[in-house]
């Protein structure tokens, strides 16, 4: 079937070199609502790169979009991504209005509660401030008394929450967050002096330092080094089993790792996707 959302011609080169029985080598267990439709409809911001994101001319790119596309080409049916804001896809899930919510979840307690999770990637938080500030961020403690923007809902967001007691329990000044909506906003911000860093997972933080010029600076501390995973209904193991299935295929016929070596990500590679019900089953590897 034709798909709505093209590979992007490296990454489909590394495709075509393999060979077909490789591509589809995998047996998938394609879920009854994939099956019946011919589409897998993902849930995804279109707003975070590099792993989604608008190019300049408008289309789709970034490590999600090219793996989902993958995806749907093991499995043989359309993609349709659904732009969706981050704060709304556990609900979203929860709420039955999609399958999947394909971003760059960590899985924590209380998600767990309402989603279970296919790990794809791993990695952590990282600060991110300009170059020429980067010598008021020293000492153990760096972003006590800092104004930092996280994303709504995201693990920076919660991870303030500890730090803040981590200052005020040294006798340091908390963090005064702010909130946005959008990953590109706080880049801004940053950039424009309104807060003095960005607090996000380290491979955005790595990419944005990369389209920055140099702008932006990745700063050294590495918070919560966690698995990162796509999220699924705790009610639906048919699709939690599908996605398992056909990512392990992507993973084998070298899909995986083209794409992440081709946005600079190979260190954040997993040895195979897996899948999380609980806290108990998350792996270090």
């Amino acid at each position: 079937m034709k798909k709505t959302n093209k590979l992007i011609a490296p990454v489909a080169g590394a495709l075509l070199a393999l060979s077909p029985g490789s591509v589809f080598a995998a047996d998938i267990t394609v879920s009854p609502d994939v099956t019946e439709s011919g589409v897998l409809a993902i849930a995804n911001t279109l707003d975070y790169a590099p792993f989604e994101y608008l190019d300049e001319n408008g289309e789709q790119a970034g490590i999600i979009v090219e793996l989902a596309n993958a995806v749907a080409d093991v499995m043989d049916v359309e993609l349709d991504i659904q732009r969706t804001p981050f704060p709304s896809m556990i609900p979203g899930l929860a709420a039955g209005r999609f399958s999947v919510a394909w971003e760059t979840f960590s899985a924590t307690p209380e998600r767990l509660e309402q989603v279970d999770f296919v790990m794809f990637l791993k990695a952590g938080v990282a600060a991110s401030t300009l170059a020429a500030n980067v010598k008021a961020f020293a000492g153990d403690y760096p972003l006590c008394g800092k104004a930092v923007g996280v994303s709504a809902g995201s693990v920076a967001d919660f991870l303030v929450e500890k730090l803040d007691t981590e200052c005020t329990s040294n006798g340091l000044d908390t963090v005064n967050k702010s909130v946005f909506n959008t990953s590109t906003d706080i880049v801004q911000a940053v950039l424009s002096g309104r807060i003095d860093a960005r607090l996000d997972d380290a491979t955005a933080s790595s990419f944005f330092e990369v389209e920055s010029k140099g702008k932006l600076v990745v700063l050294p501390t590495l918070y919560e080094v966690s698995p990162l995973g796509m999220a699924i209904a705790k009610d639906d193991p048919d699709t939690a089993n599908m996605m398992q299935q056909a990512l392990a295929a992507v993973f084998e016929n070298g899909t995986y790792k083209a794409v992440l070596d081709k946005y600079g990500m190979d260190a954040y590679a997993i040895t195979e996707p897996y899948f999380v019900g609980s806290m108990d089953d998350l792996r270090q590897d």
